[in-house]
């Protein structure tokens, strides 16, 4: 081979090399990612705009993890479910639980975690337990359109459920007087316990999941039919917790593997 040749051998070779990083940059996956931005310490929005919690910093693991680039779209809660299916956003990561329910709606990756709800109670509370009897003609303040709604709606029949759009506004509702208990995942109790706005009440006890009405644990909502992304999840969710990157986001938050049995 002549030295005219070498040289357009390896300038062809230098192309191809070009044309095959291009393709592969072009072909990054892109991902819009859903969340609430209102329930710490999940997700939730700062005073600046910014998103944080543990969801966000899953999410961005899982997409490092899928090599996405990933945008985040916050979406009131009673809203998401519909806002995935009509193309807002590829994907919920939103403390969302597996339920049968929404499984008729949507598709969901395996679990990333699984807390138990609980239930909070002013600090001079005479309530003894968490039992419907317990409860029985007392207010119970609860976030709508969640596991923990349709809990206290199936089980405290004699109770008066109130059902709130956000956790922001029962948390309220309790602290000035209006409820007499509030029921939601323990961590999210726990952590507005130990703020200013929680100094109000206590932790009186935690509820025994039922798979039924609480699911299977908290897991990503995708399209009906989106298999190929949800396997893509579920081998990046698998990953993270084999090397470490979950344990390092959940230690951030949690004493305890949030993950679950």
């Amino acid at each position: 081979m002549t030295r005219t040749n070498r040289i357009a051998s390896l300038l062809a070779a230098s192309a191809l090399a070009l044309a095959a990083t291009a393709a592969g940059a072009q072909e990054m996956m892109k991902l819009k990612i859903g969340t609430e931005g209102a329930y710490p310490p999940f997700n939730n929005l700062t005073a600046d705009g910014k998103l944080e919690g543990f969801d966000v910093d899953i999410a961005k693991a899982l997409c490092e993890e899928m090599k996405a680039e990933c945008e985040f779209v916050t979406q009131d809660w009673d809203g998401i479910i519909p806002a995935l299916q009509a193309g807002k956003f590829d994907a919920i990561i939103a403390s969302m639980s597996i339920t049968d329910e929404r499984k008729e709606k949507v598709d969901f990756t395996n679990k990333y975690y699984n807390t138990p709800p609980a239930i909070a109670v002013p600090k001079d509370s005479d309530i003894k337990g968490v039992t419907k009897e317990d409860l029985a003609g007392k207010a119970i303040g609860v976030q709508g359109s969640t596991t923990h709604s349709n809990y206290a709606e199936a089980t405290f029949t004699d109770s008066d459920v109130k059902l709130y759009p956000t956790a922001d506004e029962y948390k309220l509702d309790i602290a000035n007087g209006r409820l007499d208990a509030v029921n939601d995942d323990i961590i999210v109790l726990q952590e507005w316990l130990a703020s200013e706005s929680g100094a109000c009440c206590k932790i009186l006890g935690t509820i025994k999941p039922v798979p039924e009405i609480h699911g299977l644990g908290a897991g990503i909502a995708i399209r009906k039919g989106e298999t190929e992304l949800a396997d893509k999840f579920n081998k990046a969710i698998d990953a993270i917790r084999a090397n470490g990157k979950y344990k390092e986001i959940n230690d951030k938050y949690f004493d305890f593997d949030a993950f679950g049995g």
